[in-house]
């Protein structure tokens, strides 16, 4: 297949690494020092497996140059998607399919309002990658991908489409309601974002503290009653499924948001955090420990606010 990677950061060079290395013709939509470095030298992937590769990155900041093609993996902060979705354009053919691997429940609803209907598959990737520096991505956590047809049908072109992933060594899920797995991603990203980065902590502290453990514990169970009461088919296991999968968190894992509140970068604070704190109170479900967590985070959401003086 051919393929576009928009937005070739953690996820989306990891991704896009592995499956130029299986063979597929993967083209990368990056900007600045990291473009430069993929243009120079090559993208070099660090896998938690201990494995290092490098390949030939073809590599622009200009989706014309490529044109269309055949799946576009969508890798871009939530805030940034209608703006990207528009930026794409030059990248869609009539057949081409579109995979946010985004973080939220929104992103698909707007990406194919801009684009046009029939071209987005949902999907949900429980993977943790980032930039060590131009050039180079390196992988932590690569539990799995799960891809589907937002109608939950079972098509040709997810078939294709998770046969390239399941060749590049991922595995991958197709279940019958993608929307439980999009909505489950996010009820685990806003538990340990919120959790990681009120405490400014990584799991090891977290889970050995008792209060701590039960803080996150709680604010899990909020997200889900905010899920089932907006009609999400959430599994009565998934509140423990979280629980035992938290447990085995690197001792050093902090969410991505962290690296973001860190480094006094924009947060997708209230796509993460804020959608469930907003849907609770839509929905009349009280979510005092989220909405706690997202208060206490809201003054760093634009980058870290400058001190009076």
């Amino acid at each position: 297949m051919r393929i576009a990677i928009m937005g070739s950061g953690g996820m989306g060079g990891y991704f896009g690494g592995m499956l130029a290395r299986a063979g597929e013709d993967v083209h990368f939509i990056a900007r600045g020092a990291h473009l430069e470095a993929m243009k120079a030298s090559g993208l070099t992937v660090k896998t938690s497996k201990a494995e290092e590769f490098n390949i030939t990155a073809k590599a622009t900041d200009n989706p014309a140059d490529i044109g269309a093609v055949d799946l576009v993996l969508f890798c871009v902060k939530t805030f940034d998607t209608e703006e990207i979705a528009n930026f794409i354009k030059p990248l869609i053919g009539s057949d081409t399919v579109v995979i946010s691997l985004q973080n939220g429940v929104d992103n698909e609803e707007i990406i194919e309002k801009i684009i046009g209907p029939g071209h987005v598959i949902g999907a949900a990737a429980y993977v943790l990658a980032k930039i060590d520096s131009p050039g180079v991505i390196s992988e932590s956590i690569n539990w799995k991908i799960i891809l589907g047809e937002r109608t939950g049908e079972h098509t040709q072109r997810v078939e294709q489409i998770t046969k390239a992933f399941e060749a590049a060594g991922q595995t991958v899920e197709v279940p019958d309601d993608i929307n439980v797995a999009i909505w489950s991603k996010l009820l685990g990203i806003t538990t340990m974002a919120a959790i990681t980065c009120v405490t400014r902590l990584p799991a090891a502290h977290i889970f050995s503290c008792p209060e701590t453990r039960a803080l996150t514990h709680g604010i899990l169970d909020e997200g889900i009653s905010v899920a089932i009461a907006n009609e999400i088919a959430i599994p009565d296991t998934l509140g423990d499924e979280f629980k035992a999968l938290f447990d085995t968190f690197p001792p050093n894992y902090r969410a991505s948001m962290y690296q973001d509140l860190e480094n006094g970068r924009r947060m997708e604070l209230d796509d993460i955090i804020g959608v469930i704190v907003r849907l609770g109170e839509e929905l009349g479900v009280p979510t005092p420990l989220t909405f706690a967590a997202y208060a206490s985070l809201k003054p760093y959401a634009n980058g870290k606010p400058a001190m009076p003086t």
